[in-house]
């Protein structure tokens, strides 16, 4: 492939669909200059360096997964948005491993609070949330109960860790339910206990 068509854009959509194959980890500049067919120095005029590329896949996958979860999302409240957004957020988990694992790097957060991307994904989610009628701070334990929640049914399912036989999408479907219950009966504050 010829190296005047490289462009940033294009060569992180490449890396990120190389990490979907090998994995975030394997991903190399290397790997990605032979992608190319290109010299190693050719890819720096785009990207800086391996940390540079990976938090700009970072960006790019979770762009892409919030944009499903607002369209599944969109119209919905309550359990049935809940449900829309964590199906749409296991299957873009299952369907790309590797720009998945970026999504969960952690960013520096001057980067990321000029992201569309994580703004959109803040909205998409509180908004979700307040249909509950959760403020600060519960919306934000929420938010780890969920991500947490998510992001470990996600990583067992995809490394086949669940060894039961009871089928994997119905206990998914049942955590959801569980979920919902919980949200709608979040527990007030204690006195005494940080907030």
């Amino acid at each position: 492939m010829a190296r005047a068509g490289l462009t940033a854009e294009r060569v992180v959509a490449a890396a990120a669909d190389l990490a979907d194959e090998v994995g975030f980890d394997n991903i190399s500049l290397s790997a990605l200059a032979r992608h190319f067919g290109v010299k190693d120095a050719s890819l720096y005029s785009h990207v800086r360096n391996l940390h540079d590329l990976r938090t700009r896949i970072a960006f790019l996958a979770g762009g892409e997964m919030i944009d499903r979860i607002a369209d599944a999302v969109a119209g919905r409240a309550g359990k049935d948005a809940l449900a829309a957004f964590a199906d749409a957020y296991r299957e873009y988990a299952l369907e790309h491993p590797g720009r998945y694992a970026a999504t969960q790097i952690r960013v520096d957060q001057s980067l990321a609070a000029t992201s569309p991307a994580f703004a959109r994904t803040a909205e998409v989610t509180y908004g979700m949330l307040r249909a509950y009628g959760l403020d600060e701070p519960d919306l934000t334990d929420a938010v780890r109960l969920l991500r947490s929640t998510f992001h470990g049914y996600c990583a067992l399912e995809a490394t086949d860790a669940f060894g039961a036989s009871r089928d994997v999408r119905t206990s998914w479907t049942r955590a959801i339910e569980a979920l919902h219950i919980t949200l709608r009966h979040w527990p007030t504050a204690v006195e005494g206990t940080p907030s």
